[in-house]
């Protein structure tokens, strides 16, 4: 049976010339996610955007909110709360500056995408309802990038709540690709009295969804996602309540995850470390398609509208405009 994964069709040529020498991969840009959880009665929720049909890079793949570091992210004055910069470099693998820019993109993206802010008044609190003409000028002007977000903290008397982020995993986009990014997906709760939107212009609809469902509709082929992002949806089906999925954070591996291309009884075998289900066998010479490089697997052009998972959220189906990018 079908499943949904974002397979693009370019990827068998790609991959033969960086094997030829004749690709020179980018350097990834760093970049990160975050996989936003609330509580229902049937279990914990993820938040996911539809990738607009239109969109170059994944369009109508399903992806968490999330993007690429800001130069501007790892400004030391911003106002900072939770674990000490030294403490995120060593659970993030970079140096402190490199860690603050990336939990910085983390909570700063989240806002811009989803309007949700992790962040309050002290090291004690989150803000309330992030709504209002105000709220919406600040975001513009940081999506613009108009506003640095220390500046936006600053103004607003807020400090970057850390702690209530959780290191998640971390995959770096394969050489072959491109566009390259290097990309930590964080978990985090819902803050009380906050609620998600779809303030991208990258993004056609946004859900709330349990990840057994999300993972059912993957396997259906009824949701189009990247490897990254059902991986991830799996990894969170044993934890019962997002404060579960929190406290499961600090365990998780941060080794990152980077696909490997080789040659193996006459074909390209195309892999991703520690998840076997992505592996892609392609013929090693002549013109492929997705169908025909796939083990047996045919994503569909786009997700299907007609689950019943896909219900849209109460925000609207169009927004300001916004950076995104970064697998997902």
């Amino acid at each position: 049976m079908a499943n949904g994964q974002w397979y693009p069709p370019e990827w068998p040529d790609r991959i033969r010339a960086l094997a030829d020498g004749t690709l020179t991969p980018v350097s990834p840009r760093r970049a990160a996610t975050v996989l936003l959880l609330k509580d229902t009665p049937d279990g914990p929720a993820v938040h996911m955007l539809r990738r607009r049909a239109s969109m170059a890079f994944a369009g109508g793949a399903y992806a968490y909110p999330g993007g690429g570091v800001d130069p501007r992210d790892d400004d030391r004055q911003i106002r900072w709360a939770g674990p000490t910069r030294a403490w995120w470099a060593r659970r993030l693998g970079v140096d402190e500056s490199g860690a603050q820019a990336v939990v910085c993109a983390a909570v700063r993206e989240t806002y811009e995408e989803a309007g949700v802010l992790l962040a309050g008044p002290d090291a004690e609190s989150v803000v309330g309802d992030t709504t209002g003409d105000d709220w919406e000028a600040d975001r513009a002007a940081l999506v613009a990038r108009e506003l640095s977000f220390a500046e936006f903290l600053d103004r607003r008397g807020l400090v970057l709540r850390s702690d209530l982020l959780g290191a998640w995993t971390r995959w770096i986009t394969p050489e072959f690709e491109s566009r390259r990014y290097d990309t930590w997906f964080f978990v985090a709760a819902l803050p009380e009295g906050q609620r998600t939107r779809n303030a991208s212009t990258e993004a056609d609809r946004t859900v709330w969804i349990r990840p057994g469902e999300a993972t059912a509709g993957y396997d259906r082929g009824e949701l189009l996602m990247m490897p990254p992002t059902i991986a991830t949806l799996r990894q969170l089906l044993p934890y019962g309540t997002a404060a579960e999925t929190l406290a499961g954070a600090p365990a998780r591996d941060m080794t990152p995850v980077l696909a490997e291309a080789r040659f193996q009884d006459g074909e390209l075998v195309l892999s991703w470390p520690g998840h076997d289900e992505f592996t892609k066998h392609i013929p090693a010479s002549g013109a492929t398609t997705a169908s025909t490089a796939s083990t047996g697997s045919t994503a569909p052009p786009a997700a299907s509208a007609s689950s019943p998972s896909q219900t849209p959220s109460h925000a609207p189906a169009t927004a300001p405009s916004t950076t995104g990018g970064g697998p997902a």
